[in-house]
């Protein structure tokens, strides 16, 4: 008995051991996401072919959300310690590989192994949670993980433009290097806990079918935020191929002895509607944190720095929301009443911004962006606790693939929906305030400069319904979201 006490580790001696081990490599993987945005002039301007640079970001995304269920049946099959030293091998390589692009197109390629890396890093960070935490002390640690990945989104442009400005663009990918080797130390440290790979074949069709549906989506999502003459016809031959591919990928699925996507998992209510809830919480704080600034600059006159401080609360109040939520659940078990009050807070806040934010000094505005950030931190821990508390041991890397994919699914259509509804809501007002906004997404705010002050006004003025719209729409995200997680069986970890 008292062996067994004594082997039982304390929950300082959890925390010390576990929590750098899933840290970092999270860390890793979010901060690369957006390193690289503020690079981006850098990197055409070195390089060139600007009119491919955007892929610098999507090969990345594509890469990782494809990486997502493949490292969760990996992880399952042969423990979740191995496949994480694998991605963050794969992820180290990338990195080096990234410093020595000598082209758009290599780089791209580059991206795509890097991504390879990091969508398993994030897949596995979750499951190492399942993994390793008892039931109870979950919520505590999924709302320091999602502190972790709020505090790398913030970090990373203000890093990468540093970075790009005082050293270079490449350095951006050289920081990964020491950074991921003390994360392979770390991994180290971890208990190899065995899969089963037993009579086990791995799903190529499934893979296949699975690329097929997401490349083309999300190139196709891409196409809707870059509308022209010719993107109609390109969206439709990438959609028709996505659902294509979809149709065949569930077929697939349903057939296949050991699916690449959990199917099984997915007929449980809690899982699917947890994973929708993800997808919603996704698409509404993605396509805040990427349009908000626009409308600061924009609606609200503010300059770089001025938009940047005013982000801050937003991202103070998601960490604070992830990291009080985590600690409620731990103490008293309750689960899935977090997100269902929280979204609703959020959609609150939302409305009020879309409606009356013109009205709203700078601090009255960083107040309601720090509350509508606390109220959207309730979800993500909550959602992974109550999926991981779902699943079995034998599939917790599978159903933690299966909320990142939803998530980064959400993500990629939230953005791309709001973007079009703003963009069409601009175009109906005056074709030639259409083609100005364009103008300034691609060479930015100061291409206001060159319009007549009187004409500047109005411009403004049909932007801001613009922007009406596209916040009442992720209003309508945070709305879905929220009767989401009103239905979720699952409303407390025993």
């Amino acid at each position: 008995m008292k062996d067994d006490v004594e082997s039982k580790p304390t929950t300082g001696r959890l925390f010390l051991t576990v929590f750098p081990s899933i840290m970092l490599p999270m860390f890793l993987a979010v901060v690369d996401q957006t390193i690289v945005a503020t690079a981006l002039p850098a990197i055409a301007a070195s390089l060139g072919s600007v009119g491919r640079i955007s892929w610098v970001v999507i090969s990345y995304l594509v890469a990782a959300t494809i990486a997502a269920p493949v490292y969760g049946q990996l992880r399952d099959v042969f423990g979740g310690r191995r496949m994480m030293l694998i991605a963050l091998s794969v992820f180290i390589a990338a990195s080096l590989l990234c410093t020595v692009a000598t082209s758009v197109e290599m780089l791209a390629l580059a991206r795509v192994l890097q991504g390879f890396g990091g969508g398993g890093l994030m897949t596995l960070s979750q499951a190492l949670i399942g993994e390793t935490i008892p039931p109870r002390e979950r919520g505590r640690y999924q709302g320091y993980l999602a502190a972790v990945i709020v505090t790398s989104s913030t970090f990373g442009p203000v890093v990468g433009g540093y970075l790009t400005y005082h050293f270079g663009w490449r350095s951006i990918f050289l920081v990964n290097l020491p950074l991921g080797l003390v994360a392979v130390l770390m991994t180290l440290r971890l208990v190899q806990r065995q899969g089963n790979p037993q009579s086990w074949t791995f799903d190529k069709l499934g893979l296949f079918f699975f690329v097929g549906f997401i490349a083309p989506l999300l190139l196709a999502l891409e196409q809707v935020q870059r509308w022209n003459s010719g993107a109609g016809t390109r969206f439709l031959i990438l959609i028709t191929i996505a659902l294509t591919s979809l149709a065949l990928l569930i077929r697939q699925e349903r057939r296949a002895s050991y699916p690449l996507l959990p199917i099984h998992l997915l007929r449980q209510p809690t899982i699917w509607r947890s994973d929708a809830l993800a997808a919603c919480h996704g698409g509404v704080l993605v396509s805040l944190v990427t349009f908000l600034p626009l409308y600061l600059h924009v609606s609200q006159s503010a300059s770089s720095a001025e938009t940047g401080l005013l982000l801050l609360p937003l991202m103070l109040g998601l960490g604070t929301g992830s990291m009080t939520t985590g600690r409620i659940v731990s103490r008293t078990g309750y689960t899935t009443i977090f997100p269902s009050i929280g979204l609703m807070g959020a959609t609150v806040g939302l409305v009020v911004l879309s409606v009356w934010a013109a009205n709203f000094s700078h601090p009255q505005l960083s107040v309601l962006l720090f509350l509508s950030g606390l109220c959207m931190g309730t979800v993500m821990g909550v959602v992974q606790v109550t999926v991981q508390s779902a699943a079995d041991k034998a599939t917790l890397g599978s159903a933690a693939a299966s909320v990142q994919l939803s998530r980064s699914v959400g993500a990629a259509v939230g953005t791309a929906l709001v973007g079009t509804i703003l963009f069409a809501v601009v175009a109906h007002s005056q074709p030639e305030t259409a083609r100005l906004f364009a103008s300034m997404i691609e060479r930015g705010a100061d291409t206001m400069a060159s319009v007549p002050s009187a004409r500047q006004e109005i411009v403004r003025g049909e932007i801001a319904v613009a922007f009406r719209a596209a916040f009442l729409t992720m209003a309508g995200f945070a709305a879905i979201g929220a009767t989401i997680a009103w239905s979720i069986p699952t409303r407390r970890l025993s």
